[in-house]
């Protein structure tokens, strides 16, 4: 995500922050395990970098520029591809019962609406941008594409475990859906957990993933306080288990090497009323991790790292 409704603070980030304590000494460990594992590969087993297009004008995290969205994936390819949900209680397994709500961020079609993207909703504490149209890496894979092929993947396996799965959306539209939309989905579905999918545009030499937590905050439509506590819990194990899957270490410039970052500025977040979190899975704008992004076999993996940490989220 690099784009302002998903930008960091301008503040200096804090490190050492004391309701980060246990979330370092718990993740710290199984992240070096994991950093160690992701160093001793050889990089992605399979690469497939897209063609690639014209410089845009969008800007990233770290405020340089980035390729604009392409065009929907074909319907051929992992991404682009679409099944039925089952239909709930009808499935078994041991998230039976369970609903996850699957948020793939952005949408392919966002660079083409730019007007309608940039107007501005309520989010509780202040109005900010309906969307944007996110990243991309250097040779033009977009972080729409990569976001709704993990989230397709995200959905197939969380399926076999009896889980009931909804997305805020299938590329289906034009572009959206808004910020404060994708919230009232999860909301409406009642979920269970709700997940939003994204991938990081900082600088080179930023590198890994980090899942992002809700802030307490209260204010007009906003009122976090019933979904802090087990949003921590649901992005502590999916971290814990990213890097399992992955091998992946926790990002080098979020988080303090924990891997979670608080923010209070996501309307995505403020507004939702079950737990949810933010998992930016690598850093587009890094060519090592755009190489990890761009490998179908760890998308994958990344895929799965989260399904562990839902399922063990809602199998606690």
């Amino acid at each position: 995500m690099s784009y302002d409704e998903n930008q960091p603070p301008t503040r200096p980030h804090r490190t050492g922050r004391g309701n980060l304590a246990i979330a370092i000494a718990a993740l710290v460990p199984t992240a070096l395990a994991g950093w160690l594992v992701w160093k001793a590969m050889n990089g992605p087993e399979d690469n497939e970098p897209p063609k690639a297009l014209p410089t845009p004008s969008k800007q990233t995290t770290a405020g340089k520029p980035g390729p604009a969205p392409s065009p929907s994936p074909s319907a051929s390819s992992p991404a682009a591809s679409s099944t039925s949900l089952p239909p709930k209680g009808s499935a078994s397994g041991p998230l039976a019962g369970k609903v996850v709500v699957v948020d793939p961020g952005h949408n392919p079609g966002n660079f083409r609406h730019t007007s309608e993207i940039n107007e501005l909703v309520d989010i509780g504490t202040n109005r900010k941008e309906c969307d944007t149209t996110g990243t991309a890496t250097n040779d033009g894979y977009t972080e729409a594409a990569f976001t709704f092929d993990v989230s397709q993947r995200l959905r197939t396996l969380l399926e076999k475990q009896g889980a009931t799965v909804e997305f805020t959306h299938t590329n289906d539209r034009p572009f959206g859906p808004c910020v404060d939309e994708r919230a009232r989905i999860g909301n409406k579905a009642e979920a269970d957990a709700v997940v939003s999918v994204h991938a990081d545009g900082s600088g080179v030499g930023n590198r890994g993933f980090h899942v992002i937590l809700p802030a307490l905050v209260k204010g007009g439509a906003a009122d976090t306080a019933k979904i802090v506590a087990p949003s921590r819990d649901l992005g502590e194990r999916i971290a814990g288990k990213f890097v399992r899957a992955t091998g992946s270490a926790p990002s080098n410039y979020l988080g303090g090497g924990t891997g979670l970052d608080v923010r209070e500025d996501l309307g995505g977040l403020n507004l939702s009323t079950v737990p949810k979190v933010f998992i930016e899975c690598g850093n587009m704008r890094d060519p090592k991790d755009a190489a990890l992004l761009k490998s179908s076999s760890w998308r994958q993996k990344a895929a799965q790292g989260i399904a562990d940490g839902i399922g063990s989220y809602l199998q606690r």
